[in-house]
């Protein structure tokens, strides 16, 4: 088949689901792929970005895989549209069926889009308003991460994202580096940091001052959520918040809403369910308890936790100027590849041991000085004294014990271990590790150090 008829026929499925022609870009796509050159190339060929290539192409897949029924791939796109043009494909135009061979397949996937679910008043540039994010001086290498964040929302058109981490880890530099990298994608780019818990009316206000309105921003939550609902469809548009366990009560299981903030809950909940072109990412310390819920039936729902930096962490050191480099992936293993926890290390070796991390290691690791204490002293403050109680017998054994060991020794019920453990967890403050059809807990030797430090003296 020609490869010209192929590419009107491709045209004719995409213009019937989304009523747009294929633009340049989308045919330089197709055309390229379907002469077998990659992605880097076919940026180089049209003086654009390779990852801006490889975010219109997935979504180029997503609308044919919406309309054909099949999983469309860059391996597998051209034999798939041949075979649907040779068995008469016929896409109807605002029409909820598709027809082969005058048979109706797949209804369900596919849903002509009316009119208020198009992108409308599309600015003819990005409005990005950061407000008062952190400027980044460095990042260190998480091309995964980024990778399969870029992924979930720009191809799967994740709606609600959670990026878990432990304090320090570099939530919110991955996230303004996402930025950067997917940032033609969107209408709209906003972070915002709840650091100082504002109400979700405050919250809602503050996003509505950043659309085009004509009339007064409403006063009721309820009608505030609908506007910026529909702002969400208007527009795709990529939401940061920043700090979300601030939303969170202290002394309370994790992930539980302070006294007068549960309206965040039924926000998420209709970002996860409602049907919009946009995203809202969360970074936490604590997962929240609908997202649990929401991801286990919801595909649009997903968490991401953002674990260690790996050898890449050896960049910190080396902006130390530290010594004895054939040591730093030991340091790197015990402070759990932690940016923040090996920035503050190395800020001691460099002061107290010459720079040396041999002399380092040589004490009794790992050695967490004030400021390290000090950070994890905000998230331990958190914490109920069930899970104080479970964290300190945690760090009392030399190995991972099972549930029903971890029973016999603490006082507590059933039940209140079980919550408790299934808290920290949702801390990240716990590792479990399944063995035999048994899941056995420990500490992260950081943690551990710092609870025998302030809990067993």
């Amino acid at each position: 088949m020609e490869l010209q008829e192929i590419l009107r026929f491709a045209d004719e499925v995409v213009f019937s689901k989304t009523g747009k022609h294929l633009d340049d870009l989308q045919q330089a796509i197709l055309r390229d792929t379907f002469q077998g050159k990659k992605y880097a190339k076919i940026a180089q060929d049209r003086n654009c970005s390779e990852g801006y290539v490889r975010s219109s192409a997935c979504e180029l897949w997503k609308i044919l895989s919406e309309v054909l029924g099949e999983n469309v791939t860059k391996t597998n796109v051209q034999s798939i549209l041949e075979r649907a043009k040779v068995y008469n494909f016929s896409p109807t135009i605002g029409s909820d069926n598709i027809t082969v061979n005058n048979v109706n397949i797949c209804p369900e996937k596919v849903r002509s889009h009316s009119p208020t679910q198009q992108p409308q008043q599309t600015p003819t540039e990005t409005h990005i308003d950061l407000g008062d994010a952190p400027e980044i001086f460095s990042f260190y290498d998480r091309t995964t991460e980024l990778a399969t964040l870029e992924n979930w929302i720009i191809c799967d058109r994740t709606r609600l994202i959670a990026l878990l981490g432990i304090s320090g880890i570099g939530k919110t530099t991955l996230s303004l580096q996402l930025i950067e990298q997917i940032k033609t994608n969107f209408d709209y780019i906003i972070y915002r940091s709840l650091r100082f818990s504002p109400t979700l009316n405050a919250t809602l206000t503050n996003l509505l001052q950043i659309f085009p309105h004509e009339a007064d921003i409403p006063q009721h939550i309820e009608t505030q959520i609908s506007q910026v609902l529909n702002y969400l469809r208007q527009h795709r548009c990529l939401i940061i918040f920043d700090d979300l366990q601030m939303l969170f009560a202290s002394g309370q299981l994790a992930g539980q809403y302070k006294t007068g903030y549960e309206d965040y809950q039924l926000f998420f909940k209709l970002i996860a369910e409602v049907n919009h072109h946009s995203c809202l990412l969360l970074n936490t310390w604590e997962k929240p308890r609908e997202i649990a819920k929401l991801e286990k039936s919801n595909n649009y729902v997903r968490t991401f936790v953002l674990g260690s930096l790996g050898l890449a962490a050896k960049e910190i050191l080396k902006e130390r100027n530290l010594s004895d480099e054939d040591t730093w992936e030991t340091l790197i293993d015990i402070y759990q590849g932690n940016p923040l926890w090996l920035e503050l290390t190395a800020s001691t070796i460099e002061d107290i041991f010459a720079g040396s991390v041999s002399d380092f290691l040589q004490c009794d690791a790992p050695i967490l000085d004030e400021s390290l204490q000090a950070q994890l002293d905000q998230q331990f403050q958190r914490l109920t004294q069930q899970e104080i109680l479970v964290m300190t017998q945690l760090a009392k054994e030399g190995k991972p014990v099972a549930l029903p060991d971890i029973l016999k020794i603490v006082e507590l019920s059933v039940s209140d271990l079980v919550n408790a453990m299934r808290s920290l967890g949702m801390r990240l403050l716990v590792e479990g590790k399944e063995e035999e059809k048994t899941t056995f807990f420990s500490l992260n030797t950081v943690i551990k150090e710092y609870v025998k430090s302030r809990y067993m003296r």
